[in-house]
């Protein structure tokens, strides 16, 4: 019997691969395979400061329950992460290697610090001199001293030094890589037709001489390494300490984070190598990998672009949405009706554009949202800021726990509150990751509120790059549910469950959106036991909540027709006891595929809700999450359209089996890319509506 639950860690693992499959499709341009190679790294940086941390803090805890939260005991998935962590390496190492080969071809090279010419050699000399030297902090390292404080994400440069008259004496020191300001690369001065780069590592290298002249070392050996820590930290219960502490703690406590991972050149001197790994205390047990040359790969998301044009698909996109087509005011259409944003295809534009038109409307009194990341520099929140300088009520519900963007959303909530913006924090114990907006204007002595409901973040640079929805709704029973998560939002000693109740249009985590999507499955399974159609289709992120696996296996059990649309963990398997099988596919392609949907066929009544809530524990049951239903037919037609889109590709679409191992969805059809197919589908949509408007 096939076993019942992949386990997250190792099925995110899985998706990992998936996104190194990309790197190594040879169809795939150049510059984009080098970009999911720094996306695979960045991705497995995260892992390890994250899950990998959990896992061995459960390991040494040693408790039953560990067993039942990771599916399995802690210590043999640590086994296994290894072990698949260093094939996935092996796998990474050559296709770096013939990634190198193709660059070659197009006249790019990746120099070293031993085949510089001359005139190189002289550029990169005067390019320490002027960028570099000021930046780096030689630290020499000596048995009898603690080793210096590691940065999590940083790059350093380990060095063995020598002197020939020395032979069994050899020092050591560590260099951190400045890559924060400087960047990773260099482009040299290059024959004709050619791009030579160095790194910054190989920049530091040529000149090692210089920086330890003083020492008299005339031998040097200087290899890359980097340490992964535990990030999580633990929010205590100290009543007497808000939770804006509480974070600036949390941060602060993120440098005392044990390390989870040591990843190094092989290469590197052994003495130096021992070393580290004493000095580090990591055992047997730690994830300790050799690796080739480089390393801090996340880097190469930002390689210089020295390669000819290719075609991209982000030159297909962000066209304008036909219901703002020649209109002077977004809010004007959200009024009349519903409209659906299909991000990364649609412009991003309407959503600045209906809070900058909130903050400029002499009859808009209140403007309520909530916000997980932005943008740097971000435009909803200048118009945010514009909108409390006009003399409007703005309330932001800022979730000062998103993870890596603790700092910036601090940030934010000061400069917010200087200018007069009102922001919650949340609710204790519970991150607020619902997408939600309220704007409520006074027209003769009536009220009438309008907002939207998102599936990804507010964020207007995410936007060109994820695949999301957004609607645009005045709906009245979507309004009022939406109210009633602010108030809970602004009385966050109340029960949640008193606040939050009788929802019409929403389905909120924690309070009622397990109970309902289960309650939506059950329908299924009544109308598949009755021999009538019954078909779910679910797109989300991940898949791992084991009481929403088993509610669907309930079901497949009993014939209902599934389809699963995951980008990331999946945790479910086919069970030969099930008279319809699963059917699960995951797509990764040059958009990152982060909409949730889910659909039911309901009898013929097809009910479709949006989703920023992903199936999995954390969601349903410790955090706001808040999934709105699409009452308009031509939306709902809309949004199974591009369901079905997916279910079709063939080219991107890998197969999620008991395996794992990632087979692409292959048939007889035609080759079908679904999001060029989706692309294509909404610019038609475009052109049909924009000949029905002249029409008119």
């Amino acid at each position: 019997m096939a076993t019942k639950f992949i386990p997250r860690d190792i099925s995110w693992l899985s998706f990992n691969g998936r996104v190194l499959q990309e790197a190594a499709d040879p169809d795939v341009p150049l510059p984009l395979r080098i970009k999911f190679l720094g996306i695979f790294s960045n991705n497995l940086d995260e892992f390890f400061r994250v899950r990998v941390a959990a896992l061995k803090r459960a390991s040494e805890l040693n408790i039953k329950v560990a067993n039942s939260y990771f599916y399995e005991s802690p210590s043999i998935i640590l086994d296994k992460i290894t072990e698949l962590v260093i094939k996935q390496q092996r796998k990474f190492d050559k296709i770096w290697h013939q990634v190198q080969k193709e660059m070659a071809k197009q006249k790019v090279f990746i120099k070293s610090a031993e085949d510089l010419t001359p005139n190189q050699l002289k550029f990169v000399k005067e390019y320490f001199e002027e960028e570099v030297e000021s930046s780096i902090i030689p630290l020499l390292l000596d048995e009898s001293k603690p080793l210096p404080y590691l940065r999590d994400k940083s790059l350093y440069l380990g060095v063995a030094m020598y002197k020939q008259e020395w032979q069994y004496e050899t020092k050591f020191a560590i260099i951190e890589l400045p890559t924060s300001h400087l960047g990773r690369f260099l482009i040299l001065p290059s024959p004709k037709q050619q791009k030579h780069i160095i790194l910054l590592e190989d920049v530091i290298k040529v000149n090692l001489p210089y920086i330890f002249s003083y020492f008299g070392f005339d031998q040097f050996n200087a290899n890359t390494f980097k340490v992964t820590k535990d990030a999580e930290f633990d929010i205590d219960n100290d009543v007497n300490t808000s939770l804006v502490e509480k974070i600036s703690k949390g941060i602060k406590n993120r440098r005392k984070g044990k390390p989870t991972r040591f990843v190094f050149d092989q290469d590197m001197d052994q003495k130096l190598l021992e070393f580290l790994i004493r000095k580090l205390s990591l055992s047997k047990r730690d994830s300790i990998i050799p690796g080739q040359k480089i390393h801090n790969f996340k880097h190469f998301m930002d390689f210089p672009n020295v390669f000819g044009s290719y075609e991209k698909l982000e030159e297909r996109t962000s066209f304008e949405h036909p219901d703002f087509a020649g209109i002077e005011r977004i809010t004007d259409v959200i009024l009349k009706k519903d409209v659906l944003l299909s991000f990364p295809y649609h412009e991003f534009r309407p959503m600045i554009d209906l809070l900058r038109e909130a903050a400029m409307d002499p009859d808009v009194k209140t403007i309520k949202i909530t916000i997980y990341r932005m943008a740097s520099n971000s435009k909803i929140a200048n118009a945010l800021v514009n909108a409390a300088r006009n003399g409007k009520e703005v309330t932001v519900m800022l979730e000062l726990r998103a993870r890596f963007d603790e700092e910036q959303n601090l940030d934010w909530k000061e400069r917010f509150e200087m200018e007069g913006v009102k922001v919650l924090v949340g609710i204790p114990n519970k991150k607020v990751h619902a997408k939600l907006c309220i704007i409520k204007k006074r027209v003769n002595n009536k009220t009438i509120q309008y907002g939207f409901v998102s599936t990804g973040n507010i964020n207007e640079k995410t936007a060109k790059l994820y695949g999301d929805y957004c609607l645009m709704t005045c709906n009245k029973s979507v309004m009022a549910d939406i109210n009633k998560v602010f108030t809970a939002l602004q009385r966050p000693k109340a029960v949640l469950t008193d606040t939050i109740k009788n929802n019409k249009s929403l389905m909120v985590c924690p309070i009622d959106m397990r109970s309902q999507l289960n309650g939506l499955v059950d329908k299924e399974i009544v109308e598949a036991q009755a021999g009538r159609k019954a078909h779910i289709i679910i797109k989300i992120n991940s898949l791992s909540d084991k009481e929403c696996i088993k509610k669907l296996y309930e079901a497949a059990t009993a014939g209902v027709q599934i389809d699963l649309i995951v980008r990331g963990i999946y945790c479910a398997t086919n069970q030969k006891k099930f008279i319809e099988p699963i059917r699960a596919i995951s797509i990764v392609d040059e958009y990152l595929e982060h909409a949730r949907v889910f659909y039911f066929y309901h009898a013929g009544k097809e009910f479709t809700y949006l989703s920023s809530a992903d199936l999995m524990t954390r969601n349903l049951d410790h955090r706001i999450e808040a999934a709105v239903k699409v009452n308009s037919r031509k939306l709902k037609l809309e949004l199974k359209d591009m369901l079905d889109i997916q279910l079709k590709d063939n080219v991107k679409a890998r197969i999620l089996n008991n395996k794992q191992n990632n087979e692409y969805v292959q048939n007889d059809e035609p080759e079908f890319r679904s999001q060029i197919e989706i692309y294509k589908y909404l610019a038609a949509k475009k052109i049909v509506e924009e000949i029905e408007i002249e029409e008119e």
